[in-house]
């Protein structure tokens, strides 16, 4: 990647329901994130994860409350500026199989060319490529991305994201589809990336060992937000996924690990 900057996300009683009159889906959510932190969103399946996502890569525009990055409503700056500004990589797999993997990632750079449009210059090139090196996928960059796995195309998405060079990069359960080893790659390369990132996770071991704060979600409403062995507490978690959730140090590590228990039963999950 070139030089970039992370941005700060303010959000600021957030809200948002499909139209008037309908179900809230989220409910006022404020938070802070501070330039080049990492936010894991965490809840239930239905929590309010996706849309809340949704609102901080500006798809949905809030039923209240302002998204601000570096001080800047989001609603109030051209489309252009956000695009070069906030990227997104969503679970929806992209549909135009016809193109290679090469012409996926070269897209990241439409929003810094004059008009959306022109040639491939040298510095444009240059982040392409390193975008392919981080994500391993220069071996693919000439195939098509319909003969990809859902993994492999992940992984492009991510690319193409980095070669937009944003400030604040969105993601939505990027490790879905991904075997072990590329899972952390990309738990890896968020760590690393001087950039401020919000990414939703499923696994929350997984958000513990990779995210400075954690927002916990339940029913559209803010369980708690900070760091996570604060918010991640046994009573918390127990009460967002109506199980047993019992935090143990694992013998090698002597890391803290959380272990489930569903409800009135000894299965283990």
């Amino acid at each position: 990647m070139g030089v970039v900057s992370a941005a700060t996300l303010t959000v600021q009683d957030l809200s948002w329901s499909p139209r008037r009159g309908a179900k809230t889906l989220l409910h006022a959510t404020n938070f802070e994130l501070e330039a080049g932190r990492v936010l894991g969103l965490v809840g239930p399946n239905g929590a309010g994860k996706t849309t809340l996502l949704r609102l901080l890569y500006r798809f949905h525009r809030p039923t209240t409350g302002t998204v601000r990055v570096d001080g800047e409503d989001l609603w109030a700056l051209h489309a252009r500026v956000v695009a070069q500004t906030v990227a997104a990589v969503l679970q929806e797999q992209p549909s135009d199989f016809a193109l290679t993997v090469g012409e996926i990632v070269a897209l990241g750079r439409t929003p810094h060319r004059r008009g959306f449009g022109g040639n491939t210059g040298s510095r444009d090139k240059d982040i392409i490529n390193d975008a392919l090196d981080r994500l391993d996928l220069h071996g693919l960059s000439d195939r098509h991305l319909g003969t990809l796995s859902g993994g492999e195309r992940q992984r492009v998405m991510v690319a193409r994201a980095l070669a937009q060079e944003p400030r604040l990069l969105i993601l939505d359960e990027p490790t879905n589809h991904l075997d072990i080893r590329h899972q952390l790659e990309v738990l890896d390369l968020i760590r690393n990336l001087p950039l401020t990132i919000v990414t939703s996770l499923h696994d929350l071991n997984l958000a513990a060992g990779v995210c400075d704060d954690v927002l916990l979600i339940q029913a559209g409403r803010t369980v708690g937000f900070g760091p996570p062995e604060r918010v991640l507490s046994e009573a918390a978690v127990s009460d967002a996924f109506q199980v047993i959730a019992q935090r143990e140090q694992l013998s090698h590590s002597q890391v803290d690990h959380l272990t489930f228990h569903l409800q009135n039963k000894g299965t283990t999950s």
